[in-house]
């Protein structure tokens, strides 16, 4: 049997027959209900052979633009099936950026989620000149013409199996160079480009990471990072290889209510959700009396010194595993419940994270398993082992990934798991792909113990009028750590000296300002009181101590709006559109400068 990622599924579906792939939450009764592995197999061909009866077939381009959902991994699998292609989309993608992705892969089919992804679905099918067929997921949408198809009318279109024989044809005539997708980035400071990954690629990464992660059949995973980007995509189908059960969260901002309830033992995540985890924990403490901040203190810094012995792969102390079994009990494990108390390890990646956040969690006993990637490399490049480590690296380089890092600093990627090149776009293959080497367009080294440290986006490289560079990562993640600072970007490139745009953490804020005598709630009204700018002065410049004075920000702006997808300030796997910001806010930009 020719080893592809439709094999390799349906493989596991004969192997494991009833038992439980997918759980998902159903809308009307809120109750979680489970989909067998047979199930999932039996539904996924039948997308199949309806994609067939439509005229689909091979290297044809498919959109699937909605939520996560079982559905979703289903019409996936389908459609690689028939040797089409999935274009996934994200679910919050305005027109325009949904019109330049159907315009350039041809697309001929849709699949929408919920009614506004069906009628953004609609406009499109209005405005491009390929896609001639929409199919939608949510039951309570009935299609009001005869190009739009409601789900289960769709996966029924070959209920007499007449394409069977077509269908188990051209599974047999996949190959493993076959297109399975093609993701598109972010485009956080140009054009979004789409990523070719193959078959080939797909496996080469299930392989290697059994070399590093250890997932097994009774491992518990919750879905709710977009499965339209790579990291949420490649882990669910590496959890369809290992056998485990995937559990589908429709909605994210419920991921923190939903854990103690499904009681994952693993989940992939950004650093996003640690910090914001943080923040409220760091929230209810500021609650508590004196003597129960300096219990949760000593535990977590006994959970420090006991994590940072297993980091090296060495045996604690019989005194401090003694005061470690206390901390725990006492506090670490109360921290783990937020989880859902099972949690071996979360693989963590897509942005940099403070190695004292990473320390926070490994100390309550939170394996987070840091990494470096990219879509471009099918996700993980590096991580943490699970018996040796350093927080302040993002881990040890893959097994059969190779990574030299150039003349100018930049890290270059070779291996199975790299990229076929972007999508109609043989010029910026050209300059990205050289010789098997990917170049990634960051910046970062390998410890003499073999890690690897990203440190910046050269491109986000800031280089001062006095033609000193400065690390904007740096400062925004230090200052990004102050209890008082949810977001922050640092300015600075051909000026003078460093600036930023910070939003507070406004419910920390308030809190402060209530002390100070101010009984205003509304954000804008806060931001400009001399007072509450003073106060942010004073903790800036404490923070920036041991920053070189041409590091440090000279200025800044208060905000009183959070950078969110929905205001265009983040894309779509939260990652900062820098240069929406400093254009939108130019004006505040240059009066900074201008008081210098």
């Amino acid at each position: 049997m020719k080893e592809n990622i439709v094999n390799m599924i349906l493989e596991r579906a004969s192997r494991f027959s009833s038992r439980e792939v997918f759980r998902y939450r159903k809308a009307e009764s809120k109750i979680y209900e489970s989909i067998s592995w047979e199930s999932f197999a039996s539904e996924s061909q039948k997308v199949s052979r309806a994609l067939i009866s439509l005229g689909l077939g091979p290297s044809d381009n498919i959109g699937i633009f909605s939520e996560n959902r079982p559905e979703w991994v289903i019409s996936d699998l389908g459609i690689i099936g028939i040797r089409s292609v999935v274009v996934p989309l994200y679910a919050t993608s305005s027109k325009q950026q949904l019109k330049y992705i159907a315009d350039e892969t041809q697309m001929k089919l849709i699949i929408a989620g919920n009614r506004e992804q069906y009628e953004k679905a609609i406009w499109l099918q209005k405005n491009t000149k390929t896609l001639k067929k929409i199919i939608v997921f949510d039951p309570d949408i009935a299609p009001d013409n005869d190009s739009c198809i409601d789900w289960h009318k769709f996966i029924n279109l070959d209920a007499g199996n007449r394409f069977e024989p077509e269908l188990k044809q051209r599974m047999q005539e996949i190959q493993p160079d076959d297109l399975v997708t093609i993701i598109y980035t972010s485009g956080t400071t140009g054009e979004s480009k789409g990523v070719m990954l193959t078959h080939s690629t797909f496996l080469y990464a299930f392989k290697i990471h059994d070399e590093r992660l250890n997932v097994n059949e009774r491992d518990v995973s919750v879905c709710f990072l977009p499965l339209s980007h790579v990291f949420e995509r490649i882990w669910t189908y590496y959890l369809l290889y290992r056998g485990a059960t995937n559990v589908f969260i429709d909605n994210p901002r419920e991921v923190v209510t939903q854990l103690p309830i499904i009681k994952p033992t693993v989940m992939c995540t950004v650093p996003r959700f640690f910090e914001k985890t943080f923040e409220g924990i760091q929230s209810e403490l500021s609650k508590w009396s004196p003597v129960k901040k300096k219990i949760f203190n000593w535990s977590v810094k006994t959970g420090l010194k006991y994590s940072e012995y297993l980091s090296k792969t060495q045996k604690p102390p019989i005194g401090l595993s003694l005061k470690h079994g206390v901390a725990d009990a006492l506090v670490l494990k109360k921290l783990r419940n937020i989880f859902g108390g099972k949690i071996r390890f979360m693989p963590c990646a897509g942005a940099a994270i403070s190695p004292s956040l990473l320390r926070f969690f490994h100390a309550a006993g939170i394996f987070v398993n840091y990494g470096y990637g990219a879509t471009e490399t099918s996700a993980t490049v590096s991580c943490f082992k699970s018996d040796r480590y350093d927080l302040d690296t993002c881990g040890t380089i893959m097994p059969g990934i190779e990574v030299k890092i150039s003349e100018e600093g930049e890290i270059l990627i070779k291996g199975g798991t790299v990229f076929k090149g972007y999508f109609n776009k043989p010029e910026e293959t050209g300059k990205t792909l050289i010789d098997g080497w990917y170049h990634s367009g960051d910046q970062g080294y390998i410890t003499p113990d073999g890690d690897l440290v990203m440190t910046d986006r050269i491109k986000d490289l800031i280089k001062t009028s006095s033609a000193k560079y400065v690390s904007p990562q740096k400062i925004e993640l230090v200052l990004g750590q102050d209890p008082f600072i949810e977001q922050i970007i640092a300015i600075g490139d051909k000026r003078k000296y460093v600036t930023a745009l910070i939003v507070p953490s406004f419910a920390t804020l308030k809190s402060e300002a209530e002390k100070m005598g101010f009984k205003t709630t509304e954000n804008a009204e806060l931001i400009v009181r001399k007072e509450i700018i003073e106060f942010y002065n004073i903790r800036i410049n404490k923070i920036q101590e041991e920053f070189a004075p041409y590091e440090r920000v000279v200025r800044f702006k208060l905000l009183p709006e959070p950078f969110s997808i929905q205001n265009g300030m983040l894309t779509n796997t939260l990652k900062v559109r820098r240069n929406a910001l400093i254009e939108q806010y130019k004006e505040d930009i240059e009066k900074m400068y201008l008081a210098g």
